[in-house]
């Protein structure tokens, strides 16, 4: 196994984080090149990577040192499975929307079920039912939080790669394949579309200045991004990808699991709540003026100059 082989099956080397590379995507590969020689898809190692999610947050419930640490295990399983789908993805040219959809999805069902057991393991140890709001307040903002990553990482992409080489998708467009959908005939997928048409809308809330971008980008420029917008806007934006994959999995799960082996989990929701807020609200502010500059020098191209 080569280092180039494993680059292969990454999307950019951009929105890589140091621990996926040693560790997740290693592992990954492993499991991609084994799916892929016994014909496993992409969707079914997702679906798999729900379940070994899932029990992580039953057995967050515990106050067992030994069985959290095997959540943590299982978490690590849940997310090597999810690094795995989209390498067999890219491996195998095995690219679908609904597998885009199901990808997002599972991280979401993880969570969901670690914060449900994490309130329920606090109402055990003494805590009022004002944790429940806690918890839902909390989820909230997780799940937020990791779709504005997900949709600043897929927009980096595209900046670096153009469209093919990203997942950018926007609500207009998801509303309009919708509408061309029978419940009769697409029912799952139609529901699974509406599902990531919410997600996406979730996705454009604070980010007005770069749809504004995108969309005249597209529009002036179908033949392909000018190098000097290209490369200017990977520099410049560059710098926020790792704070995109901090409010993703890795520094989250390690907060979690910290605060969970330490008997103390309300501490992981005071993080999430604290300090991966601030790094959502900095992210947002700063993509949002580095596309309003690149929107004017493209709108107004003599008054504009790239720094």
């Amino acid at each position: 196994m080569s280092d180039n082989e494993i680059r292969k099956t990454l999307k950019s080397a951009d929105t890589e984080e140091f621990l996926d590379i040693i560790f997740y995507r290693k592992l990954g590969y492993q499991v991609a090149k084994f799916s892929a020689r016994h014909g496993i898809r992409p969707n079914t190692i997702t679906i798999i990577s729900i379940f070994w999610g899932v029990l992580a947050g039953h057995l967050y419930y515990y106050n067992h040192f030994w069985i959290n640490l095997a959540g943590v295990f299982s978490l690590m399983i849940a997310n090597t499975l999810d690094s795995t789908d989209g390498q067999l993805a890219r491996m195998t040219n095995d690219k679908t929307r609904l597998g885009r959809i199901l990808d997002g999805l599972a991280g979401n069902i993880w969570f969901i079920s670690i914060y449900v057991h994490l309130a329920l393991r606090l109402l055990n140890n003494g805590y009022d039912y004002w944790v429940l709001i806690l918890g839902g307040l909390t989820g909230a903002f997780h799940i937020f939080q990791a779709a504005i990553a997900d949709y600043y990482r897929n927009a980096h992409l595209y900046f670096v790669k153009g469209e093919s080489g990203s997942e950018f998708h926007n609500s207009s467009q998801i509303k309009a394949e919708i509408e061309d959908l029978s419940w009769k005939k697409h029912f799952w997928y139609k529901l699974f579309m509406k599902s990531y048409l919410n997600y996406t809308r979730e996705q454009e809330l604070f980010t007005r200045n770069l749809q504004k971008l995108i969309s005249v980008v597209k529009s002036k420029f179908p033949e392909g991004i000018p190098d000097n917008i290209r490369e200017g806007f990977r520099r410049e934006n560059k710098p926020l990808m790792p704070l995109t994959n901090i409010l993703t999995f890795n520094t989250r799960a390690i907060a979690l699991w910290i605060a969970v082996l330490i008997n103390q989990p309300i501490l992981y929701w005071v993080f999430e709540i604290t300090v991966l807020n601030a790094i959502l609200f900095y992210m947002v502010s700063r993509n949002e003026s580095i596309s309003k500059k690149y929107l004017n020098l493209i709108e107004q191209p003599t008054n504009t100059t790239l720094s």
